[in-house]
């Protein structure tokens, strides 16, 4: 056998010894940034552009359950609307600007999140009105012999 096949071999045989020791830091199957690209981005602006309105009826019932009915319709209608005129221009800009990474190199959404002990921010999409929901509940039926 040639030296030069024999350290071949035994390099080969050493890397093959030493592979499951090596530390795999490699994340092929769902990159970080998977969930917040330019789809989303679009969706999101949009979203906030079509569905922004309904910040309006969703404030005043809060404001009602919180604090009455003149709370709803002074307080509740007034921040409702400023709610959704911040989502309408959010809306437009990540419209616009939907293929370019503009949050500090992402694609998050450029507004404060709703923080549940802070009085302001904004969810991701505007509130759901109606059945809607996001949760997903499942039934079970049991047979009864």
């Amino acid at each position: 056998m040639k030296p030069l096949s024999f350290l071949a071999a035994a390099a080969l045989s050493a890397t093959c010894a030493l592979v499951p020791f090596f530390p795999v830091s490699a994340d092929i199957q769902d990159p970080p940034l998977n969930d917040q690209g330019p789809s989303r981005k679009l969706a999101r602006g949009i979203a906030n552009i079509a569905f922004g309105v309904s910040e309006i009826p969703f404030e005043m019932i809060l404001s009602n359950e919180a604090d009455g009915n003149a709370t709803a319709f002074s307080y509740g209608a007034i921040r409702g609307v400023g709610r959704f005129l911040s989502r309408l221009g959010f809306g437009v800009y990540e419209v616009v600007t939907f293929p370019i990474p503009t949050q500090k190199g992402t694609y998050y959404p450029p507004y404060r999140s709703n923080i549940p002990w802070v009085n302001g921010g904004l969810e991701e999409f505007p509130p759901e009105l109606g059945f809607e929901t996001r949760y997903n509940y499942n039934r079970h039926y049991s047979i009864v012999p």
